[in-house]
This record gives C-alpha cells, structure tokens and sequence, in this order.
C-alpha cells in the first residue's frame, strides 16, 4: 500500500522535481576541533567541540553575541529577540507548544533548546541549516517570528548604535558598509556555540563510575532505555561521551496522519512554490500542513515524508512540551507514544510512512516510570542548580 502511495505521489511530481534536484548549497566550512570536553565538570560526557575554521571563538565575540541575541530591536514590532524563544530560563526553549512571534503571531513548530546544539550536524527540525551561521539569519526574516522585511534594519542599528560600533571594530574590525549581516550571524553563532552543558547525574554514573548519582528507579529506567525501550537506537550514548542523537530523521507517528490523505496535492503544490523562488523557512513556519511534511522539504525524497530530526534528550525535563510540534505535554506522554508503537492515542492508525523499527514496546507502567526517571537525570547540573523551570514530567 504504502508503494503503490509512493509511486502515485511521484507520479504527481516528478516534473517538478528535476528543477529542485539542481539547486545546490555552498559548502559549509571545514570545523575544526578545540580543547577536549569530555574530561569533567560541566562539560562532562560532552565530545571535543568544533568551530568552523572562518569563525573561532573569543570571549569578545560570544558577548557581542550575547548582546545581539537578546536585543528585542531586531524584530518589526521591538518585540520579540532571539532570546524570546530560547530563555535561558526555560532550558534555552519557551515552554509552548509552538512558539509566538511579533504581535503574537504564532508559526508551526516547537522551540528547539539551543544548548549543546553546537554538535548538531544540522539546524532547525527539518535540519534546512547546516550550521549555526546560517540558522542564526532566519528568524528576523520569518513573517511569524521577528517580521523584518529583510536584514536592513538589523545593519542599520549595528552600524550607528555606539556600543554595537565599538564591539564590532573590537571583534571582526569591520564598521560602516563593511559590517554586514555575515558578522551578526558569526557573533550570534558564537554565542550560541558556548552554550554547552553535560555533567548530569546520569555523565557522573556512566562515565565517572559514580553507581550512587542515579536511584534505583533511575538506574532500572536506564536498563529500559538501553533494551526493551530501544531509546539508544537513536539516541545514541558513545564509549567516551553521549549526544542522546543520531542526528539523523525519522518519522515517528507526530503530525503526518492530519495530512496523509491530502500529501499528492500538497507536496506538488510544496514542489512549485519551491521553483516559484519559494523559501522554504517561510512556507513551512506559515503553513501547517507544509510543516508536516518535514525532511521531505528540504530534500525531495518521499522516504523522508513527516521525518524530523532526533532531538537530544539532554535537559530534556526542560523543554516541555515536546515534539516538532508540541502535541505531548509531558516525558510521560511521549514514552507512551513509543509504547503505543508511534501512535497518539493508542488506538489511532499508524501512519504508512512511520520508520522502521517503531512498533509496541509492551512496557508495564511501573516500566514507563522508571524509563521517564531516567530521562530526568539527564539535566545537567548547572540548570538544576540554577532552578530552571522543569517542564513537568507526569500527567
């Protein structure tokens, strides 16, 4: 069934197709790896950092960054900063199902936590951003998120704005016509690139040795996570540190039932606002049922159609609510979505296009306890010190 859907979606396409197939992105740059991180303290569990070789870090830069990333000028109503959707408070997330823009306009898609999104292979939860550069542009352009026409208005505040001028000059000796959008998005990259965080109790049990930093509970949950829950199928743990992602995409059962009937038409008509010179992060934070389409918008192939990317599950009771759409309220939920074999509720149809592997897990509820304890070890200890807000884990 699901071929012969595949085979009448191409059909419906394929002339569209070849002209998308051609557009090529510039390559990023090649990273190279600075002081290892895995040794201990906040860094723990963590593997050696990468920065691109055109963009190293300093302390001046990342501050330059951090003033950018929260200046609420940047959007069309003075509203709304980067900051806005990843309050550092909140896990670098906002806590809603999607998050809302300028003058309360609200896109498609939940926050995703920036911390340690430094080892990312790739941005947004369709990964259409190679690299923090070039994820840090989008945002201010969006018509949901901060509004600006274009990027003008942004260089027009850092070229004449006195501590901007002065920061700018410091960090990349640019000012005036030279300063362009380019240096705004390596500074901001910069500081998005420091925030990185592991030493949770869980780095402190597996890779220190300390069998006293998880509970019991916590411990059984682990066992869970590592067989019967087949969590690390995807979220990965290494011999020598732990991303909790293989940054890869799937399709796990979250939005694509809403739009399976209707996918022939919406991914032909995706296919021609794509050669039309449509762009892609605007179609799909606009629309709701091009949202769904996930991967698939990004690189036209109908095996990954609704597939979106692993998050890491690192401070993850954080980050509530959960999914690329923010449709489970709690970790609880979303274990039992798995359990159900990747359908919400448990007695809805499975999508044609779900991933391998997915399928019952038959975990007790004491199990799915003991998997969602775990899962809260997984906060890094200077949030839980710092009291950031926890998500809620239970129903």
């Amino acid at each position: 069934m699901r071929d012969l859907f595949l085979l009448t979606l191409g059909a419906a396409v394929f002339g569209c197709s070849q002209a998308v197939y051609s557009q090529q992105s510039n390559p990023s740059p090649v990273p190279v790896p600075v002081s290892s991180t895995s040794g201990g303290g906040n860094l723990l569990g963590l593997p050696p950092l990468s920065v691109p070789v055109d963009n190293p870090q300093t302390p001046a830069k990342i501050a330059l960054g951090d003033k950018l990333f929260h200046d609420k000028r940047f959007s069309v109503d003075g509203t709304i900063s980067c900051a806005t959707c990843h309050d550092a408070s909140k896990g670098f997330t906002d806590n809603l199902p999607v998050s809302a823009g300028h003058h309360g306009l609200t896109g498609t898609r939940n926050a995703p936590t920036v911390i340690n999104a430094a080892f990312f292979k790739s941005q947004f939860w369709d990964g259409r951003e190679p690299d923090l550069e070039r994820q840090s542009k989008q945002p201010f352009v969006n018509p949901v998120e901060a509004g600006l026409p274009n990027h003008q208005p942004i260089l027009d505040i850092v070229r004449e704005d006195p501590d901007y001028k002065a920061a700018f000059t410091e960090v990349f000796k640019v000012g005036g016509p030279q300063l362009t959008m380019d240096h705004v998005a390596k500074a901001i990259a910069s500081f998005e690139r420091s925030i990185v965080a592991g030493n949770s109790a869980f780095d402190r049990y597996y890779f220190t040795g300390d069998k006293t930093a998880l509970t019991e509970q916590q411990q059984r949950g682990f066992q869970l996570f590592l067989g019967q829950g087949r969590c690390v199928s995807c979220h990965t743990i290494e011999q020598d540190h732990a991303l909790f992602t293989d940054n890869r995409f799937h399709n796990i059962g979250i939005g694509i039932n809403a739009v399976q009937q209707d996918l022939p038409r919406l991914t032909q008509a995706f296919f021609e606002a794509k050669i039309r010179g449509g762009d892609v992060d605007k179609i799909v934070l606009t629309d709701k049922k091009s949202s769904e389409l996930g991967r698939f918008a990004i690189n036209d192939s109908f095996n990954d159609i609704g597939a979106f990317k692993t998050p890491t599950l690192r401070n993850i009771a954080l980050t509530a609510p959960y999914m690329h759409d923010g449709s489970l309220k709690t970790l609880k939920e979303v274990v039992n979505h798995y359990n159900n074999g990747g359908v919400t509720p448990a007695d809805a149809q499975a999508t044609a296009f779900l991933s391998g592997g997915i399928r019952p897990l038959n975990l007790t509820d004491v199990q799915i306890d003991e998997l969602v304890a775990f899962l809260e070890a997984l906060t890094s200890d200077q949030y839980a010190k710092n009291g950031a807000k926890t998500g809620g884990s239970h129903e």
